[in-house]
């Protein structure tokens, strides 16, 4: 029986890292955000590019998003920083991340604090107060079912179908016999392939859903902009890699979710239970809106198939990547981290990949650094009313 060693927080979950993070309320606040980050040792932050001039479900979007950010438990505690005159106000996002965690959480609004230099210079004494208050947590063993795992996938190819995605899906399988939650998103990506994960769902609740939310994300987008979702998908390098339609790609891209029942359908970046076994979000397709919306749902690591290759990450979970394609793993062997391409060349089995994914993912739990970490990729996206594809 496998476990790990991380971070048990005041809410009950568990962190596999022990972040501080800077948290950016608007895009108004996220150059200040950056600054503050980079003058101080362990705390994180990433680029925001929304936050102000949003409406409606848009800033419910965003406001949920950035509330579940500051929630991971990947996060010790945050420190969040606004304008002042931004729609998501600074108190409100505190609020927000309050009312799913018990964390420390800290406000700065820049015209209140009177400017920019200011606001860095206390939010910087606030974030050595709080990593050195981090600094005293110390890992602890917990078992596999206390992960929420998160699987996705971007550039992919026949590979990715043959072998890494499958690859996934058996850690999938195994961490649900746990008594964990595996997390399948990328709902544009199961175009064709429906009735299959349809199948599957423990309850007819969550049948019928699996097909509602595909139909909203398609009549959406034909609404929006009087296209086809295939109109976009596959992508011009999916098509490069050798997958010639959407139900090709969604065929590869559903065996991230192994075999296992589905038990949920969480809308986008709401909280994760845990313990749950397989899960679906509601996502787009869209690497970084995708990876941004599960890890605001809870999840403490991503999993993330490319056949073509990619460098996604994220300031807050690691972004293990996999690839099944040989020469890309040649190419970019400084952005992967596990190369499954010997189930092709070398008949390596399924079960035997799954058992060292599943290694390596325990490494990364117990503090690896993935390829991502070390690069110190960030980049995160979050979901409009308009659909990314």
């Amino acid at each position: 029986m496998r476990t790990f060693w991380g971070y048990k927080r005041e809410d009950g979950r568990v962190g596999i890292r022990n972040h501080v993070l800077i948290l950016p309320a608007s895009i108004c606040a996220s150059d200040t955000t950056r600054l503050i980050a980079q003058g101080v040792n362990g705390a994180v932050t990433f680029n925001l590019q929304l936050g102000c001039s949003q409406v409606g479900v848009d800033f419910e979007l965003t406001l949920d998003t950035l509330a579940g950010y500051g929630a991971n438990p990947n996060v010790y505690g945050v420190i969040v920083v606004g304008l002042g005159c931004e729609t998501a106000q600074a108190d409100l996002v505190r609020d927000k991340i309050l009312e799913r965690t018990t964390k420390p959480v800290e406000v700065l609004v820049i015209q209140e604090e009177g400017g920019t230099l200011k606001t860095i210079e206390k939010a910087q004494r606030l974030a050595k107060k709080m990593i050195g208050d981090a600094a005293l947590v110390r890992r602890e063993e917990f078992p596999l079912s206390e992960l929420i795992l998160g699987t996705n996938c971007g550039g992919s190819d026949t590979t990715s179908g043959l072998a890494a995605n499958p690859t996934i899906g058996k850690v999938s399988d195994k961490l649900v016999e746990a008594g964990g939650t595996s997390v399948l998103c990328e709902t544009t990506e199961f175009i064709g392939a429906e009735h299959i994960l349809a199948r599957r769902a423990k309850t007819k609740e969550v049948h019928d859903k699996i097909y509602q939310i595909i139909k909203n994300y398609e009549d959406k987008i034909r609404n929006d902009t009087g296209l086809d979702v295939r109109y976009g998908n596959p992508s011009p390098g999916n098509i490069e890699g050798g997958l010639t339609t959407l139900e090709e790609k969604s065929l590869g891209c559903i065996h991230k979710g192994g075999t296992s029942s589905i038990n949920n359908i969480y809308d986008y970046s709401k909280q994760i239970k845990g313990k749950e076994g397989l899960v679906i979000m509601d996502t787009p397709g869209n690497d970084a809106s995708s990876v941004g919306g599960i890890i605001a749902g809870g999840c403490q690591l991503v999993v993330f198939s490319t056949g073509r290759g990619t460098p996604t990450g994220h300031a807050i979970a690691p972004v293990l990547k996999i690839t099944g394609n040989s020469e890309t793993y040649a190419k970019m062997s400084d952005n992967i981290d596990y190369d499954a391409s010997l189930v092709i060349t070398e008949n390596k089995s399924i079960e035997e990949a799954s058992e060292e994914l599943l290694d390596l993912i325990v490494e990364v739990c117990n503090g690896k650094l993935v390829q991502a970490e070390l690069l110190g990729y960030t980049e995160t996206a979050i979901q409009r009313a308009s659909a990314f594809v």
